[in-house]
């Protein structure tokens, strides 16, 4: 069993991930000890009698924002010398197998999910570590984000998957795409395995994987087929 990992999510919305980190390999992970995921609601660190957690921007403008009193009391009674604080938002880094592989070491991961139009400055200057986005559009709030940064982070802890050699055939592992894979029956509705998988030669498998791969970048994601030539 490798070190563990512990994710924190701060979130006003709790109940969109506690059904999502109850299921499949996260679960397994934290039943077995190699995970370790707390959610906690921002609101409980909020004070007076409402448990305000948003005001209006100071200069007008749209929406609401964050307030940073129960984010800097969340933190602050959450983090641990070493952990790593996440923002959620979409000006941030953009994610990657990289950063998910980097993140997995870290130990501790606090993620905070902002929600209206974002939190007060004075919480990314002060608390944040890293800012990361999932991609380059908004959703309503951060909260999905933080679950997709704890899935695919999890990952790369080792013993969180049933195989290991899984990370190595993944898509974006190495800058190209996923290889077509089968599986039985070997014809199905006149549509046939490739012969190649049926010989049984373990370098010819390979070579054709690899081929396909190529192909398969080179025809959907330029970008990334660019960066490995």
């Amino acid at each position: 069993m490798g070190a563990k990992l512990r994710i924190d999510f701060l979130t006003l919305f709790p109940n969109m991930l506690t059904g999502f980190l109850g299921e499949s390999m996260l679960a397994r992970a934290q039943k077995n000890g190699i995970l370790e995921l707390n959610v906690y609601n921002i609101r409980d660190w909020a004070e007076g009698k409402h448990k305000n957690t948003d005001d209006r921007p100071y200069g007008g403008g749209p929406g609401m924002l964050m307030k940073p009193e129960p984010i800097f009391a969340a933190m602050e009674a959450l983090q641990t010398p070493g952990c790593t604080r996440i923002y959620m938002c979409p000006d941030g880094e953009k994610f990657s197998p990289q950063i998910a592989s980097e993140l997995s070491k870290a130990g501790h991961l606090i993620i905070l999910s902002g929600h209206y139009e974002g939190i007060d400055q004075r919480v990314r200057d002060c608390l944040i570590d890293r800012e990361i986005s999932i991609g380059d559009y908004v959703l309503t709030n951060g909260t999905l984000p933080a679950a997709v940064i704890a899935d695919a982070t999890a990952r790369y802890v080792k013993g969180v998957l049933g195989e290991e050699n899984s990370l190595t055939f993944d898509s974006f592992n190495g800058n190209l795409l996923a290889f077509p894979q089968y599986t039985r029956p070997s014809e199905f509705r006149g549509m046939k395995v490739p012969e190649v998988l049926l010989n049984g030669n373990h370098a010819e498998i390979e070579c054709w994987r690899r081929q396909c791969q190529i192909e398969k970048t080179k025809a959907r994601r330029q970008d990334i087929f660019k960066t490995k030539e």
